[in-house]
């Protein structure tokens, strides 16, 4: 059996592990020239933690775990208003999930694939024809390749999906926000070591993250209607100018950047996830966004069941996928409704709003609180 794998990012890479661990031949493509790290830092759980578990990589992303010792939230000129310790933090989260910064799932995901998977850089598909014993697709650089299933996981902004399924407008459900992300060259001395600071005010969140082995990587999200077209540089100085603490050195930082992950948060809301021999994988096919904070994680569990539908199946992948589909659509439906909820009181213009959604973590740092909260979740550990 043969799959072509449109996207190298988590959900492309974990789905070419894991199906060529099932003995699947894989091609991979992908549109960037060559693979891209960082990204944000994400909590890694769930049907993530059992996949990775079963695919044989979860020692090497805990290898790559960081820890948040402190969780401090600060005024707009940089004041300290309340903190999280590091002990409620790693209480809350439980046993079975870690901190890990998103490039770093990926760089694991690709050293486990990259001897049995090859991949293509700098090449798209540009046309996917199908019937019912084969899918055949045409690549940017004119080559023409034939196989059994087409992986579309190709990101929030899907070529496989607009080829096959429609225009993302069919599917996009804008949330209102805009959200930067990047990796800073050296960590800031205001930021200590194992420290996520963050700013809420007037409809904008900033936060710096310390993410292992002297990383830093600066978040900026905010309320908007407007399209993200122009300069990351230029709309984030609009935005952020007024911000003290480490702000303008974020901002400045911005100039040096490697690379800056500039985009409108959305998810993408589709009815099916399989036509055919082609299915879409990760937010190509659902895209949580941030606000429910499960993507990576619901990206390879999805892959690992993916993997698994198809083994048990053989060579009826149609049957496969339908099963699949059935079996994962709730989870990822589940963490777009709490994604669509988060939305309304993440970054609020109304300093009332912020000061409530804001309370209860101000009181699981008061110790009678915290404590509570401890024994909570170890109890239901």
């Amino acid at each position: 059996m043969r799959a072509i794998i449109s996207g190298a990012g988590i959900a492309g890479l974990a789905a070419a592990l894991r199906l060529a661990q099932a003995g699947w031949e894989i091609l991979v493509v992908e549109r960037a020239p060559e693979r891209r790290g960082g990204g944000y830092g994400v909590t890694f759980g769930g049907i993530g933690y059992d996949g990775a578990e079963r695919m044989g990589i979860l020692p090497a992303l805990k290898e790559r775990a960081f820890v948040t010792r402190e969780l401090v939230y600060r005024k707009p000129n940089g004041e300290r208003r309340f903190a999280v310790g590091g002990q409620t933090i790693a209480a809350t989260m439980g046993n079975r999930s870690f901190n890990i910064l998103r490039g770093d799932i990926e760089s694991v995901l690709y050293e486990a694939a990259r001897n049995t998977t090859p991949i293509r850089f700098g090449t798209t598909i540009t046309a996917v024809d199908q019937d019912a014993d084969a899918v055949r697709v045409t690549l940017s650089d004119g080559a023409v390749e034939s196989a059994d299933l087409l992986i579309g996981a190709d990101g929030l902004h899907s070529a496989t999906r607009a080829l096959v399924f429609g225009p993302e407008e069919n599917y996009r459900l804008d949330m209102g926000h805009r959200v930067a992300v990047y990796m800073m060259k050296e960590r800031p001395a205001g930021l200590p070591e194992g420290t996520t600071s963050s700013i809420s005010d007037n409809g904008r969140t900033f936060a710096m993250m310390s993410v292992g082995d002297g990383r830093t990587a600066a978040f900026f999200g905010y309320r908007t209607d407007q399209d993200g077209t122009g300069s990351a540089l230029r709309e984030l100085q609009d935005v952020y100018g007024d911000m003290g603490w480490l702000v303008p050195q974020a901002l400045e930082g911005l100039k040096h950047a490697d690379s800056v992950y500039f985009d409108n948060i959305a998810q993408m809301v589709v009815d099916r996830w399989s036509r055919g021999r082609v299915v879409l994988l990760g937010d190509a096919a659902w895209c949580v966004t941030l606000f429910a904070g499960y993507g990576s994680s619901l990206a390879v569990g999805g892959a690992d069941l993916l993997g698994a539908a198809l083994e048990r199946h053989g060579g009826d992948v149609i049957t496969a996928l339908a099963e699949w589909e059935a079996q994962v659509r709730p989870e990822a439906e589940k963490k777009q409704k709490l994604g669509r909820r988060v939305k309304g009181v993440y970054a609020p213009r109304n300093p009332v709003v912020l000061e409530l959604t804001q309370l209860p973590l101000r009181l699981s740092s008061w110790g009678p609180v915290r404590r509570m909260i401890e024994r909570k979740f170890q109890l239901q550990g």
